[in-house]
């Protein structure tokens, strides 16, 4: 089954990133984005989550380079953005003032991850530091008036980077976006569905309770229901 992994940087949207992912029919899992590259052999490609902190915070979370020699397509969200560039020699610095919030992007190169966007989109900001000048072999593909490297791509690579939040219902578009890296960039059938998927824990369950009974506390939430 076709896989991407969601290399979490300590974001709080790096779950919804995967479940994102999942409804588009494709299977997804997180990993710690410092984990071993060899712990991505089998995927079609990976996405670096957003986060809290700065690319320049001596504690920031940091992925191991040659997890970009592995041949895979990459997509940075907002911090994973900076960290793509930062990592690959491009220029990241603090912004003049924290862009946080709805904000206007236009869309300079609709090819590729941003195919089917139109010329102007709204989507969900929020961030401080931002990419000044992407690495070699980029270009840029979206710009604000406060973020001229909004979005950009390397199509020799696969490697694109976007600096606003896709996964949230604030991009409009962001699905569509998500749906142009693991489908087109990546290669991804819809191979996975929620429904098979309860099948296969009910005969895990099976398995290991070994005919004994089970008894499930569900509190009503939504958590304890979806792990009922």
């Amino acid at each position: 089954m076709d896989k991407i992994v969601v290399l979490d940087c300590g974001g709080q949207y790096t779950h919804l990133i995967a479940r994102k992912v999942r409804d588009l029919g494709v299977y997804s899992e997180i990993l710690p984005v410092d984990c071993s590259p060899e712990a991505l052999r089998g995927a079609k490609g990976f996405i670096i989550s957003g986060g809290p902190s700065s690319v320049y915070d001596s504690d920031s979370p940091q992925i191991q380079p040659a997890t970009f020699e592995l041949g895979l397509p990459a997509l940075g969200i907002c911090y994973g953005h900076q960290l793509m560039a930062q990592v690959l020699k491009g220029e990241v610095r603090s912004g003049d003032h924290r862009e946080f919030g709805a904000a206007e992007i236009e869309v300079l190169d609709s090819a590729s991850v941003l195919n089917g966007l139109t010329a102007h989109e709204r989507v969900w900001m929020s961030h401080g530091d931002l990419v000044l000048e992407p690495p070699k072999g980029f270009r840029v593909l979206a710009s604000t008036p406060g973020c001229r490297v909004a979005a950009m791509g390397d199509d020799a690579r696969r490697f694109y980077g976007v600096q606003f939040h896709v996964e949230v219902t604030h991009t409009p578009h962001g699905r569509q976006i998500l749906s142009n890296f693991v489908h087109d960039i990546c290669g991804c059938g819809q191979e996975w569905s929620a429904g098979e998927r309860v099948a296969t824990l009910e005969e895990q369950v099976r398995r290991a309770s070994r005919n004994r009974r089970v008894f499930f506390f569900v509190s009503g939430g939504v958590d304890s229901t979806v792990a009922f």
